[in-house]
């Protein structure tokens, strides 16, 4: 007999407050008081103390702040305009350019920053007035600024790695270098889209005319050099100190944010006032990610208390799932919650509850956690709560609506999932890369 233990009310509960309106941080804290003080009575709040303090004392945390001002700082250069120009006029003759240009600018922009919404708004504000002037249809417009925004969530580093990483307890450098092949995966299957629609339909995604192109090599050279390799060297700064065992993923991101502020000086875009802003931005979003993590920290904890593990476990033996339909029942409950919350909400929530079974079943952790990141990506663009198409609609033109928006990212949340199949039905795009750097 499967009997339901008190773990079991909570999630209602948390759903039921969020529904109502309640921030998530607060809903999450305010269940695990509710449901942990009838467990440890007076002395819940030196157990909930003990929790405010992990959370303050994990050094692998202090990422966050450092990833969020990179991408802060990066809002602010010119870097971001240098390198849409180069990638304009060195693809925009195929089909789709401008579009497949602002791909390739969404994965590069995210290697060197980490950051979903900086991403989608400063590659968002140069491309969009550039596509309509083009004529592109305007659904391809915004599944192509919300779907290449996206890639910051899987294309590392990325503050979604970080988080995974330490809520499940596993090594930095391997999850950061496991997204690497799935994030390249994702980009291609975008480009792929983005090139077969536009040439079986060249009117959604005309070509840029032949004399936008006419620039000199010199020029083009130039144009590259200047804009791409400083976006190179950033990426090398980040992950190659990981991968080759230079500094720890803490201190990469120390190195990203100093290099990042390097280069807003070297092209002539720093000012007191930029240097501020990036300041009040990476607090105000640190502030609200430490929050959220602290909330999902106490709230496992008291589920955990509460008969949550042995719920789930009793649960899988009660419908004798296997490790495949494990799996497949896992990855569907982070698809569906990405309708309905934020990323940050889902992992803090489910990833506990994941992490508590997969050893048993013998599936390697590894694996399964870029397939939850693979398919978090989704959250991004699923409405209601869809951040990137709140992004977009903050700096779109009136002209495109939401409707628009909504049916441009439906292509694109398909090819993310044509991503998951590919690292679960070959295991080796998620876990080759991090046996070669760090195991051998």
């Amino acid at each position: 007999m499967f009997a339901i233990p008190a773990a079991g009310l909570m999630f209602p509960a948390l759903f039921g407050m969020i529904f109502l309106g309640f921030p998530i941080a607060f809903s999450l804290i305010a269940i695990a008081f509710l449901f942990g003080f009838g467990i440890f009575g007076a002395g819940f709040g030196h157990q909930m103390f003990g929790r405010v303090v992990d959370v303050a004392g994990n050094f692998v945390l202090i990422q966050i702040p450092l990833f969020v001002f990179m991408g802060a700082v990066f809002e602010s250069s010119s870097i971001a305009d240098r390198l849409f120009r180069a990638m304009k006029v060195w693809i925009g003759h195929y089909p789709g350019g401008l579009a497949q240009a602002v791909i390739v600018m969404c994965a590069i922009f995210s290697a060197s920053s980490g950051t979903v919404g900086a991403c989608e708004i400063v590659v968002g504000l140069m491309a969009i007035p550039a596509m309509l002037q083009a004529k592109y249809r305007k659904d391809l417009i915004s599944g192509t600024i919300c779907g290449g925004g996206s890639l910051g969530t899987i294309i590392p580093p990325s503050v979604t790695v970080v988080v995974y990483a330490t809520v499940a307890d596993l090594p930095m450098g391997d999850v950061i270098a496991g997204t690497v092949i799935p994030g390249l995966i994702n980009t291609a299957l975008f480009m792929i889209y983005i090139y077969i629609r536009c040439r079986l339909r060249p009117q959604d995604g005309p070509a840029v005319p032949a004399e936008e192109l006419n620039v000199p090599m010199k020029e083009k050279l130039w144009l590259l050099s200047t804009a791409l390799f400083p976006c190179v060297a950033l990426i090398f700064a980040v992950l190659g100190t990981i991968f080759m065992g230079i500094a720890s993923p803490t201190e990469s991101a120390a190195i990203g944010a100093l290099g990042a502020l390097l280069l807003v000086i070297a092209y002539g875009d720093f000012t007191w006032q930029v240097l501020y802003n990036a300041f009040e931005r990476t607090i105000l979003i640190s502030a609200m990610a430490m929050t959220i993590i602290l909330g999902g920290t106490m709230f496992t904890s008291i589920f955990m208390v509460n008969g949550g593990h042995t719920m789930i476990k009793d649960a899988i033996q009660l419908f004798s799932l296997g490790p495949t339909a494990t799996v497949i029942v896992f990855l569907t409950i982070v698809f569906i919650l990405g309708f309905m919350l934020e990323w940050i909400s889902i992992l803090l929530i489910t990833v506990p509850m994941f992490t508590a079974v997969l050893p048993a079943l013998g599936i390697d952790p590894l694996w399964f956690g870029i397939l939850v990141l693979t398919v978090l990506q989704t959250s991004y663009l699923t409405p209601p709560m869809a951040p990137s198409i709140f992004y977009l609609r903050s700096i779109a033109p009136k002209e495109i609506t939401y409707i628009d928006m909504y049916r441009g990212v439906i292509p694109f949340v398909a090819m993310i999932l044509l991503t998951a199949l590919f690292v679960y039905f070959i295991p080796a795009t998620a876990t080759w890369l991090p046996q070669i750097l760090f195991r051998l």
